[in-house]
C-alpha cells in the first residue's frame, strides 16, 4: 500500500513538473533600471571637484618620493627586525639585540650542557644504585635566585622602553587621526584645516609603475614631518583594526568607540610601509599602510596641495567694508539735523 500512494504521488509530481516550467517562463522579465539623470547641482559641482583632485596632486606641490629598497620595508631573507627609524625602535632593538638574544643563547648552552652532564654521569651504567638524596639546599638557592636576577635584568629597560612609549605627546606636536575602516585607512589633520586623506592599497600594475611594492603600498599616503613628535590619535568605524609601522616601533590598536593615542616620530625622511597587524574581516590583508616623511617644508607643501593650513601660519587681515564717501556725508548730516531738533 505503501509503494502505491508513493507511487501516485511521483505521478502527479511529473505531471505538474512541465506546468511549472512553463509557468516559469511566462513571468515577466525584470524591468531594466535607467542611470538616474545627472542633476545640475552635480553637474556644476563635478568641475570643482576635477579641480580639487588636481590640485591635490599638483606636482608643483607635491611629488610622492620614490622608496628605498630595504628601508621602511621588509626585506627577503631577514632574520632580525627591520632597521629602525625612530628613538624607540633603536632603544628596543638594542634591548633585543643586547640583552635578551644573549641571554637566551646563554641559558640554553647552559641547560644543554647539565643535560649532557647529567645523561653521562647518572646513567644506569655508571651508577647501578641511584642517590637516595631528596633535598639540596645549595641547588634550590641557585634555581631560585637566578631566574630572579635574569627576570631583574629583563624587567628594567622592559618597563622603561614600554613607559617611554606611552609619554605624552609635547603641546607643540602635530595631531593626526587615525580612522580604520573595512578596508583601508583614512587619516585626518585637525591642526592643519581638518581634510581628510583616504588611503586605499594600489593594485600590482600601479604599484609597479611608481616603484613601490605590491600590497605595501597605498594611494595616498600619510605625511608627516621628520624629526617632529607626531601625536596620533588612533580609531575605528567598525571593526578593530591595528596600525603597525614596524621600521618605527610602533603599534596601536584602532577600537571603534574609543580613542588610543601615542607619539610617532620618525628621525630620517623616506617611505616607511606598515599594515593592519589586527584581524579585521576579509581583505584584512590588503590594508597598507604607507607613511611618507619629509622635511618641514615639503610637508607645508603637500598640505596645501590637499587644501589644508599650515599649522602657526600668520591669518591674513580681514578686509574692512569702508562706507563710500557719499553715503558717510549724508549720515553725517542726518546726525547733524537729528541733534538740532
Amino acid at each position: 500500500m505503501t509503494h502505491f500512494v508513493k507511487a501516485w504521488i511521483l505521478a502527479i509530481g511529473l505531471i505538474l513538473t512541465p506546468a511549472a516550467l512553463s509557468a516559469q517562463e511566462a513571468l515577466p522579465a525584470a524591468p531594466s533600471v535607467e542611470p538616474a539623470a545627472t542633476s545640475e547641482l552635480e553637474a556644476a559641482e563635478a568641475p570643482a571637484a576635477a579641480e580639487a583632485t588636481a590640485s591635490a596632486s599638483d606636482p608643483a606641490l607635491y611629488t610622492p618620493m620614490k622608496p628605498t629598497p630595504g628601508v621602511g620595508m621588509p626585506v627577503n631573507g631577514g632574520i632580525d627586525f627591520q632597521e629602525q627609524f625612530s628613538e624607540t625602535g633603536q632603544t628596543a632593538h638594542w634591548i633585543n639585540s643586547a640583552i635578551l638574544v644573549p641571554m637566551m643563547v646563554g641559558v640554553s648552552l647552559v641547560v644543554l650542557g647539565l643535560l649532557f652532564w647529567v645523561v653521562v654521569r647518572f646513567r644506569r651504567g655508571a651508577n647501578p644504585e641511584p642517590s637516595k638524596t631528596t633535598h639540596n639546599t645549595f641547588i634550590e638557592i641557585i634555581w631560585t635566585v637566578i631566574p630572579v636576577l635574569i627576570l631583574v635584568v629583563i624587567a628594567v629597560p622592559s618597563i622603561s622602553l614600554l613607559a617611554r612609549q606611552f609619554e605624552p605627546a609635547p603641546e607643540e606636536a602635530l595631531t593626526v587621526k587615525v580612522t580604520g575602516y573595512q578596508w583601508y585607512w583614512g587619516y585626518s589633520y585637525p591642526d592643519n584645516g581638518d581634510f581628510e586623506v583616504i588611503s586605499n592599497m594600489l593594485s600590482a600594475e600601479d604599484a609597479e609603475a611608481r616603484g613601490e611594492p605590491y600590497q605595501l603600498a597605498a594611494d595616498n599616503r600619510m605625511v608627516i614631518p621628520v624629526g617632529k613628535p607626531v601625536k596620533l590619535l588612533i580609531t575605528a568605524a567598525d571593526v578593530i583594526h591595528s596600525f603597525a609601522i614596524p621600521s618605527a616601533w610602533f603599534k596601536l590598536d584602532a577600537v571603534p568607540g574609543r580613542i588610543n593615542e601615542k607619539v610617532l616620530q620618525i628621525d630620517r625622511e623616506g617611505v616607511y610601509y606598515g599594515q593592519c597587524s589586527e584581524l579585521c574581516g576579509a581583505r584584512h590583508g590588503f590594508m597598507p599602510i604607507t607613511v611618507e616623511v619629509l622635511s618641514e617644508e615639503k610637508f607645508n607643501n603637500w598640505v596645501l596641495a590637499n587644501g589644508g593650513t599650515v599649522k602657526g601660519a600668520a591669518a591674513e587681515p580681514a578686509a574692512t567694508d569702508t562706507a563710500p564717501e557719499d553715503a558717510t556725508t549724508e549720515i553725517a548730516a542726518a546726525d547733524a539735523a537729528a541733534a538740532t531738533n
